[in-house]
């Protein structure tokens, strides 16, 4: 156990969503693509695995992948793993269906996009750690471009300072009782793209955690060379 579990005494389980389409990897399931001979969930699942904050592991994906995903997980030795549930209709869904599926013990859900497979565990951990504070934490890093906005014919009609910007990423971490409030407060919660804007949504405050440029999200084929090119950098 780490520090952060023995001294709040605290249960995280980790909710892994890989429940979509892979409509821009061309109707490749992008979780199962390999990089650097592992495939993406996996290898994704790997590090929260590791991690001495996490103490179970729900993967959510679709129907037809359950049993792939479990035959991964016995496959590498996966302990942490308790369940493998089906995804919902929309992100939150299938995000809800995670947290339910999560042990009754859970007090602190960390959700995390399967195709997120270069997160870190200094990332995972700084995250937790500020969830157990704060009651709602997710990490992302700093905007380095000049954002504009534009109306409906693509003309530039603002531009928002950039010092307060930042591109989110996951974990997106929760109180899992606030979570689970939220859901059943919000109206048409369960249409929220972001696990964040649903808290917010709820009037509650997310910590932002600085995070890493190279906790990546595999969308296109081009993502799986970046992906690779992370790693060799690091050595694996």
């Amino acid at each position: 156990m780490s520090k952060v579990t023995e001294k709040e005494n605290i249960f995280v389980s980790a909710v892994i969503v890989s429940a979509g389409n892979s409509t821009r990897m061309g109707g490749i399931n992008k979780q199962f693509l390999e990089i650097k001979g592992m495939p993406v969930v996996a290898r994704t699942i790997s590090v929260f695995e590791k991690s001495e904050l996490i103490d179970e592991i729900v993967v959510v994906t679709r129907e037809s992948d359950i049993e792939d995903i479990k035959s991964l997980a016995n496959q590498y030795g996966f302990k942490k793993v308790t369940k493998v549930v089906k995804g919902g209709e929309t992100r939150q869904l299938s995000v809800y269906n995670g947290v339910v599926a999560a042990s009754h013990n859970a007090d602190i859900i960390a959700i995390h996009d399967g195709a997120r497979p270069l997160v870190s565990d200094r990332v995972i951990a700084k995250t937790v750690k500020a969830a157990s504070k704060f009651g709602a934490a997710a990490t992302g890093v700093k905007v380095k471009d000049t954002v504009k906005v534009v109306d409906y014919n693509d003309n530039i009609v603002d531009t928002p300072d950039r010092t307060y910007m930042r591109f989110i990423q996951t974990p997106q971490v929760f109180n899992k009782k606030m979570y689970l409030d939220a859901v059943n407060s919000v109206k048409n919660s369960k249409d929220f793209t972001d696990d964040c804007k649903l808290l917010e949504a709820y009037g509650k405050t997310v910590k932002f955690i600085d995070g890493d440029y190279e906790n990546i999200k595999i969308t296109t084929p081009e993502d799986v060379e970046l992906a690779e090119s992370y790693l060799k950098r690091r050595g694996e």
